[in-house]
């Protein structure tokens, strides 16, 4: 295939190095023809690097840079250009001054695609005059490595169009998923319920962004915390992605920004680019806050313990968990005068146990049952705490068994659920609710998420692990102690839930039903 990618910057030359490697023809041009040429330059030295690491042969690294063939002019006839991608700056006016010259010196079979990550589609599309031969192709920097692409069809673009993209971008190495076309299409979309969540947890004060971050990867299993991930993405874009996703969908709660970063992008405090974000950066910053030491653990681990109920079916396996350290672990119905108490919260509060169960609130604290992927466990405190006792809580909560490395364990503030059942609930939720949407299939979130964001697992996926009426419980729980319409549950989880189907299942629709 003969394919013209018009826009030499960081996406173009990257879809270029990709297409043409793959074995298509690449036309690459640029309105500043010194782009064209760093950006073959650029594509040289990754082809180079590539032959000096052994993951290509000089003969191939040499073929692939025959089939990129720079344009003098990007406007010029191509009888021969079958696909066009457009990957110039984020601007509708751009775009369609873009296409509606292409549109005059190209065949009218050339399928014309826009890289666009943000702008409408349909919209670009409008300016055209055949907007049926137009499409989404939504490529991830760095494309060769980020292997997903969300392709992605406007109101007016033709049937067979995404079907023949999909197999081209399979046929060139990466995954395709089909995206209805809507703010932050899939991706973009999909990554607002960790971001959002973890800014509202740092407007209530639950913790510091370092804290959190720590709680998502070694809980949750997270390559990167969410203010990590802020800081390398800029926070000024998604602070824009944040806006644009919550405007779009007419200020769906569950997508609701933070007003923490206004004032932040205002002041450039975007992240790695700008040398400070939620952290420095830079060669005099200090070790990234993750890799900050943390505080000593200086309480008394041999403290009796005691696991109330408090309705939580994880009770029994927390208590058992913890007895095989080696802490002395209370059986009875109350605790003793000296026993630190724990509440394996889901969705509730410390607080609201200590109410209802007459526990000591000097010395009840929350603890964080869902499985940790890493050794982190999380201890929850009330504005009621004891000091003295919250150490000797966390001492017996940092307790191993033999031969087992200590557990890490944070400190946070008593909120809802904790901090690893809010970030997961919210992942979960903002899938489910592109899933009941129908704006994308259920496998197609997951891979795109998985792909695209680096979780360990899907969200739906994720969401099954758990078990969706254990989801369910979660966020009907959240919901009713907070109040706040941001963890309203899904009906996706919830028709799953009391249908006993996965998350992952697309379940059967009107339509099969009828043989439409």
């Amino acid at each position: 295939m003969r394919i013209r990618i018009v826009g030499a910057g960081a996406m173009g030359r990257g879809i270029a190095q990709w297409a043409a490697t793959a074995g298509h023809t690449v036309e690459l041009c640029d309105v500043r023809q010194e782009a064209v040429t760093s950006a073959l330059d650029f594509v040289r030295s990754m082809l180079e690097r590539a032959v000096d690491k052994g993951r290509m042969s000089a003969g191939d690294s040499a073929a692939v840079l025959e089939r990129l063939v720079p344009l003098d002019d990007p406007w010029a006839a191509g009888p021969h250009v079958e696909l066009v991608v457009e990957a110039v700056r984020e601007d509708l006016d751009t775009k369609a001054e873009v296409f509606g010259k292409l549109e005059r010196v190209l065949p009218a079979s050339a399928v014309f695609a826009t890289n666009t990550s943000s702008l409408s589609v349909t919209r670009i599309a409008a300016t055209l005059d055949d907007p049926s031969r137009l499409v989404g192709l939504h490529f991830f920097n760095p494309v060769p490595l980020m292997k997903i692409v969300e392709v992605v069809p406007g109101a007016a673009t033709r049937p067979d169009i995404p079907p023949a993209l999909t197999a081209l971008v399979e046929g060139c190495g990466h995954r395709a998923v089909t995206v209805a076309d809507t703010p932050g299409f899939l991706v973009n979309h999909a990554g607002r319920g960790l971001v959002t969540e973890a800014l509202a947890l740092l407007e209530e004060s639950v913790a510091e962004p370092v804290d959190i971050d720590r709680i998502a990867r070694d809980v949750l299993g997270l390559r990167m915390g969410p203010f990590e991930l802020m800081d390398l993405t800029g926070l000024d874009v998604t602070a824009a992605v944040i806006d644009s996703v919550w405007e779009g969908f007419r200020h769906e709660d569950r997508l609701r920004p933070s007003y923490l970063t206004p004032n932040r992008v205002a002041a450039g405090l975007h992240g790695r680019k700008t040398g400070r974000g939620w952290y420095a950066h830079g060669p005099d910053a200090p070790a990234p806050g993750v890799a900050v030491a943390e505080p000593p653990v200086t309480g008394d681990a041999d403290r009796p313990v005691f696991v109330a109920e408090a309705g939580s079916p994880s009770a029994a396996a927390f208590r058992e968990a913890l007895a095989a350290t080696g802490a002395t672990v209370e059986t009875g119905p109350e605790p003793s005068r000296d026993a630190v108490v724990l509440v394996p919260v889901w969705g509730t509060t410390v607080a609201s146990a200590v109410a209802a169960l007459g526990l000591p609130p000097g010395r009840t604290f929350g603890a964080d049952p869902l499985p940790a992927a890493g050794r982190r466990r999380v201890l929850a405190v009330t504005p009621a705490a004891d000091p003295s006792a919250a150490r000797d809580a966390r001492a017996v909560l940092a307790r191993a068994a033999d031969g087992e490395e200590p557990y890490a364990v944070s400190v946070v503030r008593d909120t809802a659920g904790s901090v690893a059942q809010r970030l997961l609930a919210s992942v979960v939720s903002v899938a489910s609710s592109i899933a009941e949407r129908s704006l994308a299939a259920p496998a197609d979130i997951d891979l795109a998420v998985r792909a695209g964001l680096g979780y360990p697992v899907g969200p739906l996926t994720w969401g099954d692990r758990i078990g969706a009426g254990r989801m369910l419980e979660l966020q009907r729980a959240l919901h009713a102690t907070t109040g706040d319409p941001r963890h309203r549950p899904t009906r996706w989880l919830t028709e799953r839930a009391q249908l006993g189907l996965p998350l992952t299942a697309p379940g059967t629709s009107p339509a099969d039903c009828t043989g439409r």
